[in-house]
């Protein structure tokens, strides 16, 4: 059946309905997107503040990365601090194990694996010379035997801050058995005192220590080194050897200590104002070199600092006197610096008479001749003689065999500091010696122990090479080996002194430098100069331990002040 055909009114009217409903679903459409655009605009809006702080904080973070200089001066000030520390420890642990743990040595021996002589090398003394050539010299290459009677090497430079107890006395000595052992090659030790050289024969005699009643010991050597150093000189003056005390040895220092503590306490027995009390409590030095200046400044300090603080009305009372024959204290500094330590002492109120000479002491009392010939008279309760040096016995004695050794300054020694009359076998460094351009210090005994080491290692050469010569046959070699014999003694280099300069402490954390190097000459004074003084002298000491200890010593006295007893 088919429909009926509609109307042309009606499909007009269908038409229209057709597009209204189109209209109407574009619109749903468009409203859609609408809303959508909406949602997206909100969203949008409410995440954008996020975006905003993520980028601002973004680039916050890469503004920070850039910190303020003083930050970063801290921040690489505590890294390099911690690393230095980090090496600081590292090195004094390896310094304190090595000297605790020394290596094995090579044993002594009648000869070379070679067959040549292993030569006995003998050395009188533990002084610097001795024990800067000890520590120096290649063990090895000989037999080395040390002979003195004092077991322990003495840094002197500080053996005048001992006394009143700024440094400990145990602080400045090392024993020459633990010198001895860190050497590679076997050193024997005799605490023993020389008596007798012989040096025809080529034997020294040598007398224990630790028994009176010891038999006597007879040593043969090849080589010999007499560095058994000076004793205290007192001009024939009466009365110092009976009265006086020294500072030349640790015992020297305990002596003086006990006599510093006897007058204060003897003197808070007496009324004040009385003389005896004043005598006990007038110290006097004498001597203006730089062991008497650095010991009267010492004591000057030990008064001024801490038995100011314990006993006061016995501080005050206490006279330091500083008596020297010359114009002038420390004549070896410049001028410059003479007058710098002269004006701090009169400032200090250490009373100096210079330009006196001792006539003799008493028990009680020093007599002078001053300047105008007139006699003066100086109650002393402690009298420290700290200038001039005597030769010891066993040096007048070797001295009276040799017909060379017509000085009685020291022994006589030439250019490569052989003793003149044996020059091939015996050698003399240290206070003992006598030769013009070297003066009695600890520096030139230091060098002379070094320069005698590395002598030694080309006396080792020529010997193995005349060995080679006696042994060998073949004369093409014979010509090779007598040209390095002729090139080896013509190498041999003469001692030349180099003199660094010289320090001296002054008091109240004051020192003097006369300094040179090469051809320029520096001189300083000041409590800068006074660091530099303490610096130095601990890069002088032969051990670890040593300058630990001593370091150690400066930090309780400046922390808890010096000890008042004994």
């Amino acid at each position: 059946m088919h429909a009926a055909p509609l109307n042309p009114v009606w499909r007009s009217v269908l038409r229209q309905c057709h597009k209204s409903v189109s209209l109407c679903n574009n619109a749903l459409v468009s409203k859609q997107m609408l809303q959508r655009a909406n949602a997206n605009a909100r969203s949008f809006a409410t995440y954008r503040p996020l975006l905003n702080e993520s980028s601002s904080s973004s680039s916050a973070s890469l503004t920070t990365k850039a910190k303020p200089l003083y930050k970063r001066i801290i921040s690489k000030t505590l890294w390099t601090t911690a690393i230095v520390a980090a090496l600081g420890v590292s090195f004094i642990s390896y310094s304190i194990y090595r000297e605790a743990n020394p290596k094995k040595q090579i044993p002594q021996s009648s000869t070379f694996p070679n067959g040549s002589k292993r030569k006995t090398l003998i050395i009188l003394g533990s002084g610097w010379g001795s024990i800067t050539l000890l520590k120096s010299l290649d063990t090895t290459l000989y037999n080395v035997i040390v002979v003195s009677p004092r077991n322990h090497f003495l840094f002197t430079p500080l053996l005048p801050s001992t006394p009143v107890g700024t440094v400990e006395m145990k602080s400045i000595i090392e024993p020459v058995r633990s010198v001895a052992r860190r050497c590679p090659g076997e050193v024997h030790y005799y605490e023993a005192e020389a008596s007798d050289i012989d040096p025809v024969n080529k034997k020294i005699t040598v007398l224990p220590v630790s028994s009176p009643n010891s038999t006597a010991i007879e040593l043969d050597y090849d080589y010999l080194v007499v560095g058994v150093g000076a004793q205290s000189n007192t001009f024939g003056i009466p009365g110092v050897y009976e009265n006086a005390s020294f500072l030349k040895e640790i015992s020297d220092a305990q002596e003086i200590r006990q006599k510093i503590m006897a007058s204060i306490e003897n003197a808070i027995s007496l009324p004040q104002g009385s003389e005896e009390r004043k005598r006990l409590l007038s110290y006097v030095v004498v001597g203006g070199g730089p062991t008497g200046v650095e010991f009267a400044a010492e004591l000057k300090d030990y008064i001024d600092e801490d038995l100011n603080k314990w006993v006061p009305g016995i501080s005050k009372e206490i006279t330091v006197t500083l008596v020297e024959a010359l114009p002038n204290i420390l004549n070896m500094f410049d001028k410059s610096l003479v007058q710098y330590a002269e004006e701090l002492f009169r400032k200090e109120k250490v009373e100096l008479q210079l330009k006196s000479m001792v006539q003799k002491v008493d028990s009680t009392k020093v007599t002078m001749k001053c300047d105008n010939n007139e006699i003066k008279e100086l109650p002393y309760g402690l009298l420290v003689w700290a200038t001039g040096n005597g030769q010891r016995q066993v040096t007048k004695d070797l001295m009276a065999k040799v017909d060379k050794q017509d000085s009685r300054r020291g022994l006589l020694i030439n250019e490569k500091l052989q003793l003149l009359g044996h020059e091939d076998s015996i050698f003399a460094i240290g206070d003992c010696t006598f030769h013009p351009g070297l003066v009695p210090t600890a520096e030139v005994a230091h060098q002379e122990g070094e320069y005698l080491a590395d002598q030694f290692k080309h006396l080792y050469k020529l010997d193995q090479v005349k060995y080679e010569i006696s042994t060998t046959k073949d004369s093409s070699k014979l010509t090779s080996l007598n040209n390095k014999l002729t090139k080896l003694e013509n190498s041999a280099d003469d001692f030349k002194f180099v003199h660094r300069g010289a320090l001296a402490y002054l008091g109240r954390e004051k020192a003097i430098a006369d300094l040179s190097f090469g051809n320029s000459k520096y001189t300083s004074s000041g409590s800068f100069t006074f660091l530099f003084w303490r610096f130095a002298y601990l890069s002088m000491c032969i051990s670890f331990r040593n300058r630990y200890l001593i370091f150690m010593d400066w930090v309780k006295m400046n922390i808890l002040g010096r000890n008042s007893s004994v």
